[in-house]
């Protein structure tokens, strides 16, 4: 539902005073606000190849006629896949969830490097060398692990307050270092004379572009993504993603709509009652009983199956951080 226009400033407000400072005698009429509403809760979208991330939470936040929205990590047009959108007091935890382990599959085009890493690209670098299997399965131990990787130029990365991606798109050599980044899995999982299909596991930071990219220079024939589906963001999988056509069913949005707690769903959940939640809503820490508490780091604290606060385990206290503005 889109929002109502302002009304129209150039025509006296109704009961207002005229210019000579009388009232006009009609009666004021209320002035139009938005029909948005309070939605909070993660929804897992199937995001299809075509369209913007950015775009595609707009598009949610019409269906859900949702007031606050954003994502948890940026897919590309080209790629498909989960793309967790959050709502309400649910935006409080897009940090934890975008820390989160992601999984993905793509096929990589052998004989052309492009400018984006990818099939939108223009063609920078080619080769007629084709890669044999034993080729490519004997680098993927040097792609796997902590290595450093430098992202590619058509990337959200920040330079001096400005996206990469759009210095690079007005003509500017845009060069980022390279950095630390963790590949978990990488799996060669089909391929032909002209392409090879994989599997990864990567931690936060990882671009699969790069990946593509940095393969085929080590192996001589350059390469670029040509299809890229994100199967796994932290706590979401594959499984949970509901494709964009079926939200616009009414009541297959309602039942799409998790919990703000689905975000949280690889922290320490704590579970605490009224007296204990209010304590930590005060930003008070809590105190944790039992004979074998949770060791030290990240936990949230729930009360009813709704979530209290985010915070850290430190000496058997939660330290609570966030506090969320839901009710129980």
């Amino acid at each position: 539902m889109s929002e109502e226009l302002p009304p129209d400033r150039s025509q006296a407000a109704p009961n207002a005073a005229t210019p000579t400072g009388r009232s006009t005698g009609r009666p004021r009429q209320p002035q139009h606000r938005s029909k948005r509403g309070e939605v909070n809760g993660w929804v897992v979208l199937d995001k299809p190849v075509g369209i913007t991330s950015t775009h595609a939470v707009s598009r949610l936040k019409r269906i859900y006629n949702g007031k606050k929205a954003g994502h948890a990590g940026t897919l590309d047009p080209l790629a498909s896949g989960i793309l967790p959108i959050a709502f309400g007091e649910a935006t409080k935890t897009v940090p934890y969830v975008q820390d989160g382990e992601k999984g993905y599959r793509f096929t990589v085009k052998w004989g052309a490097e492009t400018d984006t890493d990818d099939a939108d690209g223009q063609v920078v670098a080619t080769s007629e060398m084709r890669p044999e299997r034993l080729a490519i399965e004997a680098l993927i131990p040097r792609f796997t692990g902590t290595i450093e990787q430098t992202p590619p130029a058509f990337s959200a990365i920040k330079i001096a307050g400005e996206r990469a991606y759009d210095l690079a798109r007005s003509g500017e050599r845009v060069e980022l270092k390279p950095r630390a980044v963790t590949i978990h899995e990488l799996a060669l999982t089909a391929m032909d004379g002209e392409s090879a299909t994989f599997e990864a596991r990567c931690g936060k930071g990882t671009y699969v572009r790069a990946i593509a990219r940095d393969l085929g220079r080590v192996l001589g024939c350059h390469g670029h993504v040509t299809a890229l589906r994100r199967t796994r963001v932290g706590p979401f999988r594959e499984a949970d993603a509901v494709a964009l056509a079926d939200l616009e069913l009414p009541e297959t949005a309602a039942a799409s709509l998790r919990h703000v707690e689905a975000g949280l769903g690889e922290l320490t959940r704590i579970l605490v009652d009224r007296s204990d939640a209010a304590r930590l809503r005060r930003g008070q820490p809590m105190l944790l009983r039992g004979a074998a508490p949770p060791p030290d780091g990240l936990a949230y604290a729930a009360c009813s199956g709704v979530v209290i606060s985010i915070g850290e385990i430190v000496g058997g206290e939660l330290v609570p951080g966030r506090v969320f503005n839901l009710p129980f």
